[in-house]
């Protein structure tokens, strides 16, 4: 069976805003992907309140080491549909692309979700 390829923010929006887009509480994804960016799998981390969700790396990093992915896209909703990034949104990129240095696992992307638009950390040059 093909597997799904993600080639763009664009790409990641069209399979994300389905399931997040119009939630009125955060939830928060990660796109585990293998060395083509095909979808490995896709899981939901945590669900939360209406202007936040928690994120343990640890379980991020542990699913994509027992999927063998070698990059991730992680990808959060703004109930609020304010589509600048937070800075516990920043704060949390910066820990998963330190954490996954360690592993060789790249952090491709991260997007905010709203219901007809979206933000993409690495469009906007932020995964530095």
């Amino acid at each position: 069976m093909q597997k799904k390829k993600v080639t763009s923010s664009v790409s990641v929006f069209e399979l994300m805003q389905p399931v997040i887009g119009e939630l009125p509480h955060e939830e928060f994804w990660v796109i585990y992907l293998n060395r083509k960016n095909e979808i490995i799998k896709k899981e939901n981390i945590s669900k939360g309140g209406i202007t936040g969700t928690m994120v343990d790396v640890r379980l991020v990093l542990k699913t994509a080491l027992e999927v063998g992915a070698t990059g991730i896209i992680l990808a959060h909703n703004h109930p609020s549909d304010q589509m600048w990034p937070s800075r516990s949104d920043i704060e949390l990129t910066k820990q998963v692309m330190e954490a996954g240095r360690l592993f060789d696992i790249d952090v491709v992307d991260h997007l905010i979700v709203g219901a007809s638009t979206f933000y993409s950390f690495a469009d906007n040059g932020n995964l530095n």
